[in-house]
């Protein structure tokens, strides 16, 4: 059992004067709030944010602001326990929803934390990321990987929205976040998507390799969603039928600071998953779904987006007993390991 310790307000006030004006503070009050025993203490939340509920303010948003007055027209899924101020998921995880309306284009420019969108409905918008132009359908990942110029357009007749997910979190703690404004881009004819189509195939160097470090920026949802269904009939007694969207050259993750998976759970499967130390995010694609953070219990429809915290007990339950349900799913993964902070216990 760990010993009481001394507060705060134990200290004479003079003394706690003269610390305050050198900027000195005593530890042995806050001692626990920073190492807490056995587990940390998550601020992070489990919380849910129903499509159905936020799309119509997503509209809205459409009809109150021009493009050219938001520049990214976004509506921050914020998580409660870190103060919706704060414009943050998780520790190290930002999400948001982004509308972009026929004719609009949201200007070119490049920033220092790492991105990714989920495409969630419509059809006709475009990014383009380091002058690959990227055509964006529901359940596409598309890469925006620190550093490279990028913009989205809009060719189509329907509204399209995305989720955003950035590390922008940890990038802004670090006092490391900031933008630059650019031009439009020039489009050049490579397709990562193309090159790297085949498993277990890559382009060969002969003469140079390529400098990219994200040799893949788009993950069609087609080629995924197939995966994931080869993988299950080639494996029925497979526990989770996961992918992870990866760097075709490396193997590696497909961005240094957090980690995407596409999980497809059978029809009327249940599957508890390992109490982990990363915050987690879970969208449906399609389907149905329920998540279940402790006791707290969340049904997902179809673009529903919700987080859980780290060092949870979730399971993940499909809601049809006749079709199959498809989960998109982020978390801190490659940070925690880098760090040396994973956990996984039982």
């Amino acid at each position: 059992m760990d010993a009481e310790l001394g507060r705060l307000e134990d200290l004479p006030a003079d003394y706690v004067a003269a610390l305050r004006e050198l900027n000195l503070v005593p530890l042995w009050p806050s001692l626990r709030a920073v190492l807490p025993p056995q587990r940390p203490q998550p601020k992070t939340r489990a919380t849910h944010w129903p499509y159905r509920s936020l799309r119509p303010l997503l509209l809205q948003a459409g009809e109150l602001t021009p493009i050219e007055k938001a520049e990214r027209r976004v509506l921050v899924l914020a998580n409660p326990g870190h103060g919706l101020e704060k414009m943050q998921a998780s520790a190290a995880m930002y999400l948001g929803m982004q509308l972009l309306l026929p004719g609009e284009w949201a200007p070119s420019h490049r920033h220092t934390p790492n991105a990714v969108r989920m495409v969630v409905e419509g059809e006709g918008a475009w990014t383009n990321v380091d002058g690959e132009k990227c055509v964006m359908r529901r359940g596409d990942l598309i890469l925006t990987p620190t550093g490279l110029w990028h913009e989205h357009g809009h060719d189509g007749d329907e509204p399209v929205v995305w989720l955003d997910v950035l590390d922008l979190p940890l990038v802004y703690y670090l006092e490391a976040s900031y933008h630059i404004n650019g031009t439009r881009q020039t489009v050049k004819p490579e397709h990562g998507e193309r090159a790297y189509a085949r498993g277990g195939l890559l382009p060969t160097p002969v003469f140079q390799r390529s400098a990219k470090a994200y040799p893949m920026l788009r993950y069609p949802w087609d080629e995924t969603r197939a995966a994931l269904q080869e993988l299950a009939a080639d494996q029925p007694d497979l526990e989770a039928v996961q992918l992870s969207y990866s760097n075709p050259e490396t193997g590696g993750d497909a961005q240094n600071i957090l980690g995407f998976y596409a999980l497809m759970l059978r029809p009327g499967q249940a599957l508890v998953l390992p109490v982990r130390s990363p915050a987690m995010v879970f969208h449906l694609i399609e389907g149905n779904a329920e998540v279940q953070a402790e006791a707290q219990r969340f049904t997902l429809a179809e673009a529903d987006t919700a987080c859980v915290p780290g060092y949870s007990a979730v399971s993940l339950r499909n809601g049809s007993a006749d079709a199959p349900a498809f989960v998109f799913i982020a978390d801190e993964t490659p940070l925690h390991r880098k760090l040396g902070v994973f956990e996984q216990r039982g």
